[in-house]
This record gives structure tokens, C-alpha cells and sequence, in this order.
């Protein structure tokens, strides 16, 4: 069956594209028209602002086109969602907002000791990795689906200590910039192995662990998240299989593994510009250093 049967605003969600535009308008209105508020800050880079433009797009495609819908009725879809929502999203987003407007923000009193504390790599990742594992627990992912409140809260947190894990990463904050080239690495494979747990448990449990994703009654609660009230009462339903032709264990299982490689996929692009970064780094010292060596030889000569 089509999911077109839902109607627009369940796959298009207008709303939430309409909140995405008033979104850039700000951040353009910030960092352009109203940055000399700002103490110390400078012209909106180009490279920053397609960072931000991508980040609203993949954010708009993750939570307001088909895909939100389609995470609703198949868990793999789901599990692609928060990969994307935790894993990539982040870093382009901080990419994405200047470095004096990350420090404007990170040095008001009321933030800048919480920011501090969420921020340090063995506290972020510990916190990052147990919050998402918690989320994946049975009782609790299926109570969060069937409250529309409860749901967008959690996901805004979540995403909330996602840009915590990944700070130490990407961050240009001399302050805060305080992992080296092989302590980045060990930051990585130490996150890495934290998720892989409740995937593992996703992935090789021999039932369906989510009754949203398997028990019609639950699963019909779960879409009045994204579906309006009366377009789902028109409808006559009887559960997700209608919708895939994938079994619920199998659906369930895909999920884990998705969300495995795409966590790989992404760590191993983030390691490979890690190192290179690293190697230029080590190049530039030699270089220098090799410099500094010729000029003294030339000198006592």
C-alpha cells in the first residue's frame, strides 16, 4: 500500500519547513545584519553558510519529508534517521556557525560551566552513547513514540549531547581544542565501541523488541505523531505490514546494522581527515624545523 494514502502534511510536514525557513531567515539576520551586536565578530565566511544551508537540508530531510513517516512504520527507516540526525547533522552544523558567535555563546555565565563539563571528550561520549542506548531500551523507546510531546523532547536532547560528543572533534576554539591527532583517534574508536551494544542487541535479538514496530494497536498510537488525527481515523489499518513487504525481525535487524555502517562510514571519513590533518601538521614542523637548521648553518658560514 502507498504511504501517499496519509496525504501531504503527513509526508511533506509544511509546518515543520516553514520552521526550518524562519530558522535560516535568523541565523542570516544574525550573522549579517545584526552581527556588529556581537563583540568580536566577523563577516559571515561562504564556506560557513553552505554548512548551515546543508545542515537545514538534511535536517528538513530527515524530519519533515517521507522519511520522518516511513521511520514511524519501518524500524530500519528509524535507525537511518538517528544515524543521520546524530552521526552527520552535528558537525556540519557546527561547521556551519562562526567561530566568535560558538564563543559568544559557549562564554555566557549561565552556559559556559555546564558547556564545559557536557563537553569533555570521556563525559560526552559516555553521555552521547548511554542516552541513545537508554532510548533503545523496549519500554522506553515505545512510551517516547506514543507521546508527541515526550517524543520531540527527547529527540532535541539527544541531538542536544550528539553536538556535545562531537565538539571535541570539530570545535576551532583554541580554549576548547584540546585533543591531539592520536587522542582524536582514541576518542573515535572508544565512541565506536560504545554503540556497539545496542546495536548488537538490535541486531541479534531473535523477536521483535518494539511493539510501535510489530503490536498494531501501538503502532497506530505512534503514528498519530506524524499522521493528523482525522486523516488516520478515515483510514482502515491493521498494522506496519502493509506498508513493507520486509518482516518485522528482519526490519529490525537491517536497523542495527544500518546504523552500524553508517556510524563506520562516517567515523572512517572523520579518521581519514584526522590523520591527514595530523600529517600535514608533522610536515610543516619538519619543514620548518629543516629551515631553522639551513639558516644557522648559513650563518655560522
Amino acid at each position: 500500500m502507498p504511504i501517499t494514502i496519509f496525504g501531504f502534511q503527513a509526508l511533506w510536514s509544511p509546518y515543520f519547513l516553514m520552521a526550518i525557513l524562519l530558522m535560516t531567515v535568523f541565523y542570516l539576520l544574525l550573522m549579517i545584519k545584526w552581527r556588529n551586536v556581537f563583540p568580536n565578530s566577523k563577516p559571515l565566511a561562504k564556506k560557513e553558510l553552505l554548512h548551515f544551508i546543508l545542515a537545514m537540508v538534511i535536517l528538513y530531510g530527515i524530519k519533515g519529508s517521507p522519511v520522518d513517516l516511513m521511520s514511524h512504520i519501518m524500524f530500519s527507516y528509524h535507525m537511518v534517521q538517528m544515524a543521520i540526525l546524530c552521526l552527520v547533522l552535528p558537525p556540519i552544523l557546527i561547521k556551519g556557525i562562526p567561530v566568535w558567535f560558538w564563543r559568544y555563546i559557549i562564554e555566557l555565565p549561565v552556559i559556559k560551566p555546564i558547556f564545559s563539563l557536557l563537553t569533555k571528550p570521556l563525559i560526552a561520549a559516555i553521555a552521547f552513547n548511554g542516552l541513545f542506548s537508554f532510548y533503545h531500551i523496549p519500554a522506553i523507546l515505545d512510551k517516547i513514540n506514543k507521546s508527541g510531546i515526550f517524543h520531540g523532547l527527547f529527540t532535541v536532547v539527544l541531538f542536544g549531547f550528539a553536538l556535545f560528543m562531537w565538539w571535541p572533534l570539530m570545535n576551532h576554539l583554541p580554549a576548547h581544542s584540546n585533543l591531539s591527532g592520536l587522542r582524536k583517534v582514541g576518542y573515535l574508536i572508544a565512541d565506536a565501541v560504545l554503540l556497539t551494544p545496542a546495536c548488537g542487541l538490535i541486531i541479534f535479538s531473535g523477536h521483535p523488541l518494539y511493539n510501535t514496530y510489530s503490536d498494531p494497536s501501538s503502532w497506530l498510537q505512534s503514528m498519530q505523531l506524524c499522521v493528523p488525527t482525522n486523516t488516520l481515523n478515515g483510514l482502515e489499518l491493521s498494522g506496519p505490514e502493509l506498508f513493507s513487504n520486509l518482516p518485522v525481525i528482519e526490519d529490525q535487524q537491517l536497523g542495527g546494522v544500518l546504523m552500524k555502517i553508517i556510524q563506520e562510514v562516517v567515523y572512517g571519513i572523520v579518521l581519514a581527515r584526522i590523520f591527514f590533518d595530523w600529517y600535514r601538521k608533522e610536515q610543516l614542523e619538519a619543514d620548518q624545523i629543516t629551515e631553522a637548521s639551513l639558516r644557522e648553518h648559513q650563518t655560522k658560514w
